[in-house]
């Protein structure tokens, strides 16, 4: 597993470093590529300290984030919540994976500081057709309020989102 560590208004230690490699290797165990990347970013607030792991294994991804009062505590908070998610879904990792290789890697760009209002953060992607059942089930995957996708019987671009009463919405753009 391939490993990259960043830090936003944070410089991270070698310590840091070394003991969050060394807990992310216990991961390998779910993983037979050699392909996984395991993106983690340590984010320092005012008064708190966010890490945000998030695992790219064969075009899925996998995210949890943990806010506490050091970082080391909140790795040990976040790795649980990435291995159930892991084990919830390995079975279907494993089964896209077998029917098709992962092709396109997603963009990310990094975040710039400008004024309110504006843009912070920019980010591209493949779209690859899918049913709105997939759609859900890559929303869950990546623990996100939306989801945008490529509807595979009518070949456009629909919004899939939760709604504050817990049930999911869906944009369908007519052209």
């Amino acid at each position: 597993m391939k490993i990259e560590i960043t830090g936003r208004n944070y410089t991270v230690s070698e310590h840091l470093k070394e003991v969050t490699e060394q807990k992310l290797k216990k991961l390998d165990k779910y993983f037979a590529h050699d392909n996984t990347v395991a993106r983690v970013c340590f984010k320092q607030e005012a008064s708190s300290r966010t890490t945000e792991i998030m695992l790219d294994y064969a075009g899925k991804f996998v995210r949890a984030t943990a806010t506490g009062d050091n970082f080391y505590d909140n790795i040990d908070i976040v790795l649980p919540k990435i291995e159930g998610q892991i084990r919830k879904h390995r079975t279907r990792f494993d089964q896209s994976s077998k029917v098709s290789a992962y092709k396109e890697q997603a963009v990310f760009f990094e975040e710039k500081p400008v004024k309110q209002g504006k843009v912070v953060k920019e980010k591209s992607f493949a779209l690859k057709p899918m049913t709105v059942d997939e759609a859900i089930e890559e929303m869950e995957l990546l623990d996100h309020a939306f989801y945008v996708f490529l509807d595979a019987k009518t070949q456009t671009v629909q919004v899939l989102y939760k709604r504050n009463d817990g049930d999911l919405g869906l944009i369908e753009p007519q052209i």
